[in-house]
């Protein structure tokens, strides 16, 4: 089974091609343009992948070495996302298995992350318990074999990615933030200042997170330092940022599958390749005796070859309507 995925739900164009259960080729064309405003600009995203979406499919077959007629599947996000920037792609993949006269199928953006363990082996066991953390994303589900799902909780404000590059900005750090705050941390000590840590002390059967006061926190303490001081101790700061981030998300998780009696933990989405992160769970679980799985960096981050394998996970289910293949309402996902 051969499939074409396409990602286009905030920044990054993406496409790509699996080829059964190997991933031929895997696009991705980071818009740079953001960084000069400190984030995603909607417009700007959109016009980005109205720019580059042919040239990265056409890349994306070259690159599999296959003809579009050898195609037997054409995938896409439908949502969530910026929705100017989730048209471009969906628009195109529509067009594309319309033209090819073959099966259109939408996926979910969130749900790709969250089983984008199933890009390369080893895949984890059902059930399992999926932390999903991204810029605009933070929850805890549960998943079973037949793809469903069942959210046990998630951010009540902000999303953790979103407290790295919000809090990166107040540092002075380019966008995104993430990777930068997670570079400095290393040559930094996390317990230089303590900032808070939500919803931990006593929610042992809460499993929500928020992010919101970890940024004012961040915010208030800058607030009253000198700039010499924050230079000179930049990486201690970015270490305790990222100490209060990654500690909570890590408990939270664990507290979680000891209460389901769940012996799988699946870590997905693009604050997942944060390196301290992936830490703390090697450790947490080689304790505890959980099996731990997180895809390689390379698909923690959107990309399409998430899309193009959860569409195979659906086919292989007998989840495709054919009978609905070109007249999937582009907005749907933005309902309800």
């Amino acid at each position: 089974m051969n499939i074409l995925g396409i990602e286009s739900s905030c920044d990054d164009t993406s496409a790509a091609v699996l080829k059964g259960n190997t991933v031929a080729s895997n696009i991705i064309s980071s818009h740079l343009a953001h960084r000069d405003f400190g984030g995603v600009v909607p417009e700007i995203a959109s016009r980005e992948h109205e720019r580059l979406i042919v040239s990265v499919v056409q890349r994306a077959l070259e690159e599999a070495n296959i003809k579009k007629s050898d195609l037997d599947i054409v995938a896409a996000t439908v949502g969530p996302g910026l929705i100017g920037a989730v048209l471009v792609g969906l628009n195109f993949a529509e067009a594309f298995a319309f033209a090819l006269q073959k099966p259109f199928v939408p996926i979910n953006h969130i749900e790709a992350h969250i089983f984008s363990t199933f890009i390369e082996e080893p895949y984890p066991s059902f059930p399992f318990l999926s932390l999903t953390v991204s810029g605009g994303h933070t929850l805890l589900a549960i998943v079973r074999e037949d793809l469903s799902y069942t959210i046990i909780g998630r951010t009540i404000d902000d999303a953790a990615g979103e407290a790295y590059d919000k809090t990166g900005k107040m540092l002075g750090l380019p966008y995104p933030a993430g990777p930068a705050i997670d570079k400095l941390a290393k040559q930094g000590d996390p317990n230089f200042h303590k900032f808070p840590q939500a919803l931990t002390k006593g929610y042992d059967e809460n499993f929500d997170f928020s992010f919101s006061g970890l940024k004012t926190s961040v915010q208030t303490y800058l607030s009253n330092q000198t700039d010499n001081f924050i230079q000179t101790h930049l990486a201690d700061i970015c270490a305790s940022i990222q100490e209060a981030i990654t500690s909570v998300l890590v408990t939270k998780t664990i507290q979680a599958v000891q209460k389901y009696g769940i012996e799988t933990i699946s870590v997905a989405g693009g604050v997942s390749a944060n390196s301290e992160l992936r830490r703390k769970f090697e450790r947490a679980c080689a304790e505890k005796g959980f099996a731990l799985h997180i895809p390689k960096p390379i698909y923690s981050t959107d990309n399409a070859a998430m899309i193009a394998s959860l569409a195979r996970l659906k086919a292989e289910r007998g989840q495709i309507d054919n009978t609905l293949r070109y007249n999937y309402p582009a907005f749907a996902a933005f309902q309800g």
